[in-house]
């Protein structure tokens, strides 16, 4: 048992020594994040989308009169119309700000609601009002509420997407494209004529990366934390254990990739097949709320949605691992 520590010990910490001797490598996985995070704080600092999301939710008990939406709401440009399945849906949707307005369907009066917080909820009511009167309804036939919710900028939306963007390119290429290297350069056969067993070898790889993700996003969270002033509003001990479980993850992909390649070049552009798809439809970089539905079920295969989704929660609106008995991952 010492002896298969000291071996997988000697491979963990030659892979470390390997990364951290990569100067380019080590110095890019700082510097490529933080460019993004201060480029998106420059150019959308007072700058959002023009696009106004209204959801419309079924009713809570049956209407014995049917309100049904003017047609002029859904003929306005600036508004794009959204329908929900069940109401939890529609307001956790306007709570976390993915839409800007909110309307029962088939209620009398018109029941609708805002976020108190979101500066774009005032608009679509405008538009909606105007719908209302362009229509010759009668504007007393509606009812307005509240939800409250977090004000949310746009960079700290954007925040945990980047730092999951580059923990999926360190665990995609820091393990996979490594393992396709060494099999192109024989230092896997010349490992098989030593005690090393596959298992201690890729256990080494996996524990080694994954300590490398955490330490390097731990430097780029703690730097524009300072910088940026972003606050973790939950717990920094559900951050790092999703931030975890997601790594070991995208990691498995990677593994996968490399299991049978001997080609560099393949291998390159496998993951640049897995990771760029991944990174656009995994809300990294804008909400995917209102795009087709083959957009959002394409999107839930991937991990990265997911690790997203559950660390904006965590970061922004301080959720815990479960809320209301279900496990943050996937709600």
């Amino acid at each position: 048992m010492n002896n298969i520590f000291k071996r997988f010990y000697s491979i963990f910490i030659a892979r470390n020594k390997e990364y951290f001797r990569d100067r380019a490598a080590f110095g890019w996985n700082f510097l490529f994040p933080f460019l993004i995070i201060l480029g998106f704080t420059i150019i959308f600092q007072n700058k959002g989308q023009t696009e106004y999301k209204i959801g419309i939710i079924p009713p809570k008990m049956p209407a014995a009169q049917v309100q049904v939406l003017p047609l002029e709401l859904n003929q306005l440009k600036l508004a794009r119309i959204l329908e929900f399945n069940d109401r939890k849906t529609g307001f956790n949707k306007l709570k976390h700000h993915k839409i800007d307005l909110l309307i029962e369907k088939g209620s009398l009066p018109l029941h609708y609601w805002l976020n108190q917080s979101s500066p774009k909820g005032n608009i679509a009511e405008s538009l909606l009002l105007r719908a209302l009167y362009s229509s010759e309804n009668h504007l007393d036939m509606v009812a307005k509420s509240f939800v409250h919710g977090p004000r949310i900028h746009y960079i700290n939306w954007l925040f945990p997407g980047i730092i999951a963007m580059s923990m999926m390119f360190s665990a995609l290429y820091g393990v996979g494209y490594t393992i396709v290297r060494y099999r192109k350069n024989g230092v896997l056969k010349r490992l098989q004529a030593t005690p090393l067993t596959a298992f201690e070898y890729l256990s080494a790889q996996v524990v080694s990366r994954l300590f490398l993700i955490l330490i390097s996003n731990f430097i780029l969270y703690t730097g524009c934390a300072f910088i940026f002033k972003f606050k973790c509003a939950g717990s920094y001990l559900d951050l790092i254990l999703i931030f975890a479980l997601g790594s070991i993850c995208i990691i498995s992909i990677s593994l996968l990739v490399a299991a049978k390649i001997s080609s560099e070049e393949l291998a390159n552009g496998i993951l640049n097949l897995i990771s760029w798809p991944m990174m656009f439809l995994s809300e990294v970089w804008f909400s995917l709320e209102g795009s087709g539905h083959w957009v959002k079920f394409v999107s839930n295969f991937f991990p990265l949605k997911h690790i997203t989704e559950a660390m904006r929660l965590i970061i922004n609106e301080g959720v815990g691992l479960y809320e209301d008995g279900d496990l943050i991952v996937g709600i």
